[in-house]
């Protein structure tokens, strides 16, 4: 594991250093937290160890801003510290810390504690597996390019936004924002079971196509039903069914399958819904060029209250520019009809 030591103190420093090349891992140091943060940013550690008490950006304060990055994967965070208080533990808990340790250290209690700082770690392979699924569903089609990147951000941006508004009927915490992240690629894991006759046809659907694609919705909730069954109290699976479901039913309850209407359809299959079809209008397909940001704007404003929940609506339009932002960062080779 690539570890990160941030230490004014020249001497601490050193022990640590020794302590972790010792125990076999790649170490890398930073004397202040500013260039801590700016190696947290590279990606290139997985694990700091911090000092509280440093001239400038103090430990607690390195934590809670690398928390307030965006990072592509999970960075463990353990605290040294002789701030041993019960209001101190909680104020480097709420800044971001995963651990604390008191100073001075015994490096054998140091080398153990990295060791559970790397099961939790493993989790993150987890995450990795569920991308991975989702991502060889979409490669049978060629056309999805970076879709399921694409819908996985503005999902999170969809949900971040709920969470900021004071008029959301539903309280949205920083779980949920995190689940839809990472279960939202799962949406059209059914299409797995579409024959390539319909999943593939260059153009439009008949009738008769369009009732066979419509079953992956129902496809993608039983697969994802049966590992609920065998973990029924694993958080994401049912999040990841619910938004497997219902992504196509529409809030006033034409969609599909069950016809849900309103709050009956889960959150997450109302997000989901409007990051798909915004995605879909904004990219370009066999039979369609890839619509404009304004032109979506339109339709999505459109179909409030009728395909898309008003509140969603809303977070949408609060976070057009993010949308804007996303949509750039993986862009694909298109031609823009205007409005």
């Amino acid at each position: 594991m690539r570890i990160l030591i941030v230490e004014d103190n020249a001497i601490a420093l050193q022990v640590l250093h020794n302590a972790l090349v010792q125990a076999g891992h790649e170490v890398q140091t930073a004397r202040g937290g500013q260039e801590a943060l700016e190696i947290v940013r590279s990606g290139d550690c997985s694990l700091v160890v911090s000092d509280w008490e440093m001239p400038g950006m103090s430990g607690v304060e390195l934590f809670r801003a690398i928390r307030a990055e965006e990072l592509p994967t999970y960075v463990y965070l353990i605290l040294l510290t002789s701030h041993d208080t019960p209001e101190e533990k909680i104020a480097g808990l709420n800044a971001g810390a995963d651990d604390f340790m008191t100073k001075p250290f015994d490096p054998a209690e140091l080398i153990a504690r990295i060791r559970a700082a790397e099961r939790m770690l493993s989790l993150e392979t987890r995450d990795v597996a569920i991308f991975a699924m989702a991502k060889l569903a979409e490669s049978r089609d060629s056309e999805t390019g970076a879709h399921l990147e694409r819908v996985q951000r503005y999902c999170r941006v969809l949900a971040h936004s709920l969470q900021r508004s004071r008029n959301s009927a539903e309280p949205i915490d920083d779980e949920f924002v995190r689940l839809i992240y990472l279960t939202s690629p799962l949406h059209d894991i059914g299409k797995v079971g579409i024959p390539d006759c319909v999943l593939l046809k260059p153009g439009r659907l008949s009738d008769r196509e369009f009732e066979i694609m419509k079953t992956h919705a129902m496809l993608g909730a039983q697969t994802l039903d049966a590992a609920l069954r065998k973990f029924p109290s694993v958080k994401f699976l049912q999040m990841a069914r619910d938004i497997a479901a219902t992504h196509h039913e529409r809030f006033d309850g034409t969609g599909y399958p069950a016809a849900l209407a309103g709050k009956q359809i889960p959150l997450s299959g109302r997000i989901v819904a409007l990051a798909d079809v915004y995605d879909a209008l904004t990219s370009k397909r066999v039979y369609k060029d890839a619509f404009g940001h304004d032109v979506a704007r339109s339709i999505i404003l459109k179909d409030a209250g009728t395909h898309f929940d008003p509140d969603v609506i809303n977070a949408f339009i609060e976070s057009e520019s993010e949308f804007s932002a996303i949509r750039e960062q993986f862009a694909e080779a298109r031609l823009v009809v205007a409005a």
